[in-house]
């Protein structure tokens, strides 16, 4: 088992987290979380009932004495509305964690990198434990850092595309340039994705439709589970130098001399 990690107050053992959108039913929201093995689950706030925690509600398949909940501020589209959303989230889940979202495009589902900033500043100032959503821009990643955000979350790809890591120099500059922990969000695929992501040295992965839109999501949530785990152990053993050519793996002295 790999070494724990801090986001804020918190300490982590799992480096994957899972999202609450697209399963059929909470009941399978729920196993395909037990078969993650995560301790972390982002919510939508605006989309989500979080009041309410009777029975047929999330919070009874997913409850917070049992998980770390993250709220989260998808479908906001001003800073304003982020700010207002995650105060609503405080008051209803009793918590400062938030994962910031605050989309810049309908069509890509890009973050706005200004507002997101904007957003960021206010939260902090307001005792929020922050992780942005951004893109894989590692200035933008070295602001968020700078104002006290408690880790940056960098796309992989736009969300629910699947694509994989599409610029994973760019993330390994944001790896070089920040010491908060850098959680790879949207994109991920399948669990080479999030293997890619975790031997490159990120410290998490959030994902939640190349779970949830699987043929077979249960079993791809252990999948990820794995693929986390064994990138992670890639990662902090240390993968062989790349060479242009050939070397023999058996020792070259001590040979039969047939001639």
């Amino acid at each position: 088992m790999s070494p724990s990690f801090r986001l804020g107050d918190l300490e982590l053992r799992s480096r994957l987290i899972i999202g609450t959108g697209k399963y059929k039913s909470f009941e399978e929201n729920r196993r395909a979380l037990d078969a993650s093995g995560a301790e972390m689950i982002t919510v939508a706030v605006r989309r989500v009932d979080l009041a309410s925690r009777g029975a047929g509600s999330l919070l009874e398949w997913i409850p917070p004495d049992q998980f770390h909940i993250l709220p989260n501020t998808a479908g906001c589209t001003t800073a304003k509305e982020a700010v207002t959303t995650a105060q609503l989230a405080r008051e209803l889940l009793d918590t400062k964690l938030v994962k910031l979202e605050v989309i810049g495009d309908p069509r890509t589902l890009f973050p706005d990198t200004a507002a997101t900033l904007e957003a960021a500043r206010i939260l902090v100032a307001d005792g929020f434990t922050v992780l942005p959503y951004i893109s894989d821009d590692p200035v933008a990643c070295m602001r968020l850092e700078e104002m006290g955000c408690a880790a940056v979350m960098p796309l992989g790809a736009p969300i629910g595309s699947g694509l994989g890591l599409r610029n994973p120099t760019n993330l390994r500059i944001i790896l070089e340039s920040v010491s908060c922990p850098v959680i790879v969000d949207a994109g991920v695929g399948t669990a080479s994705d999030a293997a890619i992501a975790m031997e490159l040295g990120c410290t998490a992965v959030l994902m939640n439709t190349g779970i949830a839109s699987a043929k077979d999501p249960i079993k791809m949530a252990h999948a990820m589970k794995l693929a986390v785990l064994a990138g992670r152990a890639a990662y902090e053993a240390g993968r062989m130098p790349r060479r242009l050519h050939a070397q023999a793996s058996s020792p070259e002295t001590g040979l039969i001399d047939l001639s």
